[in-house]
């Protein structure tokens, strides 16, 4: 396959495509093509037998689709892990690497690498590492930081792999894994602002929206 398909087949994995549709104006915005670009490409992933295509609603990932797709994102969120482990690297730097070496990895290396890191269970942006089909799944279970309330709090779990986004969150100091109680949330799609263990955090509506978090209870009560 080559690394323009399976740029695609990731994307659609990433935007929920494991079991839901992903829009065509959904991934001509994640991969910065044309509709007609996209439109053509999903034709062709369709016939093989990777994707469902439906008009009005876009591409999902068939159970071929999403077998294809294991491999690729284990590649990629193993050298994220290994980048920033061992060569020091920031989120943004390690998400733009890898993506360069998740296409040229045999599965030997994979394995090797998978063992020299200690088997993760997750890379540094909280996605799960998957060693099978079961894995890429939904169900996480997890909301929104932009769905929370004032009072309530949550550990962070993952965020969205987008450079810009990767770069402003950890200029903010965000980290996985770490606590965060809402403590006000401003009017009008404005910023979300949080306690955090060693001061205050504030982000954005649009950042908060791509940070999950599992709810741990309401601040003040028993968690």
């Amino acid at each position: 396959m080559t690394p323009n398909k399976e740029d695609y087949l990731k994307t659609i994995y990433e935007d929920g495509g494991s079991d839901s549709f992903v829009s065509n104006k959904r991934l001509c915005e994640k991969l910065g093509l044309s509709g007609a670009s996209v439109s053509q490409m999903l034709g062709k992933l369709e016939k093989q037998g990777l994707i469902e295509y439906r008009a009005y609603h876009g591409a999902r990932l068939t159970q071929e689709g999403l077998s294809a797709c294991v491999e690729l994102v284990r590649s990629h969120e193993l050298w994220e892990v290994f980048l920033m482990r061992h060569l020091g690297y920031s989120w943004r730097e390690a998400h733009e690497d890898a993506h360069l070496l998740e296409h040229s990895a045999s599965e030997r290396l994979l394995r090797r690498l998978d063992a020299f890191l200690g088997f993760p269970a997750t890379c540094p942006h909280g996605s799960v590492i998957p060693r099978n089909d079961d894995a890429l799944r939904g169900g996480e279970g997890l909301k929104r930081l932009s769905e929370l309330a004032r009072g309530e709090s949550a550990l962070v779990r993952r965020v969205e792999e987008d450079g810009k986004l990767l770069d402003y969150l950890e200029n903010c100091g965000l980290q996985i894994g770490e606590k965060l109680t809402v403590t006000f949330v401003e009017d009008f799609e404005g910023a979300v602002c949080c306690r955090q263990e060693n001061g205050e955090l504030r982000i954005s509506r649009k950042a908060a929206e791509q940070v999950y978090v599992e709810i741990i209870g309401e601040a003040g009560g028993n968690e």
